[in-house]
């Protein structure tokens, strides 16, 4: 593929050859279309893999001259520069050769080729048509072990909050330095459509962290705490200062790991309608679940006969309350009157 070509969005890029096999391609990669079928199954993961070189500063700063690139705030890119975060990360995501993982934003490639020096697989998925049509090329200058048969790697095009469905067998991790102003979207998007995640790694803005990994009764507890323990644990994994990105963003950052729950938490309600509940008890936060939840029953009186009946105090508050105390009072809530 020649530098600078654009690939159409529901592309990808694909190994063309076979594990162990001879490079019978530019560079061992080519865009196919997503309704083609898959190539040969993954490698199993040599554990003497040729190992990927890290970019560092110097590295970012030439592939972003030569691609013309300068980080969009739309986008919310900051690339990382600093290949012990790189490793941090990996390590912090117990990322292993057996573990397919999903990648959302690899940008210039940082944190791809560490995870390609890992995991037995690696698909990306990219909105920027130009960092897509780029970054197959920077893993064949610096991740060798791909034309070596080492590691399977893909790249899907498209926007991560579209997508319903992954080429290859399912992943089972996401790790990604997720652009900051969808960070949240993105990851109940992912965890939502793909339950075969196990494990997931994120690094986001400090804030962002802190709300996922918030515990009920905190200050910083919200709707991002109960929807992400919907499906998984979550715990802050580290802090991430400003000086390893480039630009360097205005706030710190922090990882985060949620661990799937065995099962969700047990309820007849859907989720939807539980995240209709949480959604409504923070959309007034100060106020009590009694007049938060008035437009969601349909009156206050119904509002605390639906909490009543879920066993919750009508006079408190949404951040006291636990995703399973949510999923039972969606159990209650009143009839809706027929439009």
């Amino acid at each position: 593929m020649r530098r600078g070509t654009r690939p159409e969005p529901g592309y990808r890029a694909a190994p063309l050859f076979p594990p162990g096999g001879r490079l019978a391609g530019p560079r061992g990669i080519r865009w196919l279309a997503m309704s083609e079928t898959p190539h040969s199954p993954p490698p199993s993961a040599a554990p003497d893999r040729l190992p990927a070189r890290l970019l560092g500063p110097a590295e970012v700063r030439r592939l972003a001259d030569r691609l013309g690139v300068s980080p969009t705030k739309k986008l919310g890119q900051n690339f990382v520069i600093d290949p012990n975060t790189i490793r941090r990360i990996v390590r912090a995501g117990d990322v292993t050769a057996d573990d397919v993982v999903v990648e959302v934003g690899p940008g210039l490639g940082s944190l791809t080729l560490g995870l390609l020096d890992v995991a037995r697989r690696v698909v990306a998925v990219e909105i920027d048509p130009t960092l897509a049509a780029a970054l197959p090329d920077t893993l064949a200058e610096f991740a060798p072990g791909i034309a070596a048969g080492d590691v399977e790697f893909e790249l899907v095009h498209a926007d991560a909050l579209r997508i319903t469905e992954l080429p290859g067998p399912p992943p089972t991790a996401l790790v990604a330095n997720l652009p900051y102003n969808v960070a949240v979207p993105v990851l109940l998007h992912m965890l939502e459509r793909f339950p075969s995640i196990e494990r997931t790694l994120i690094m986001v803005q400090s804030e962002v962290a802190d709300r996922l990994a918030a515990e009920p009764g905190g200050r910083v507890y919200g709707v991002p705490s109960v929807k992400a323990r919907w499906y998984a644990d979550v715990k802050r994994a580290g802090s991430i200062g400003r000086s390893v990105f480039w630009p360097a963003p205005n706030v710190d950052s922090g990882l985060v790991r949620l661990d799937r729950r065995s099962v969700p938490p047990t309820t007849v309600a859907d989720r939807r309608d539980v995240f209709t509940a949480v959604d409504a008890a923070f959309a007034q936060r100060r106020k009590t679940l009694r007049s938060a939840l008035s437009g969601w029953a349909g009156s206050p009186a119904a509002a605390e006969g639906a909490l009543k009946a879920a066993g919750i105090d009508p006079g408190a508050r949404g951040e006291t309350l636990t995703v399973e105390e949510f999923a039972r009072l969606a159990e209650h809530r009143p009839p809706r009157e027929p439009a």
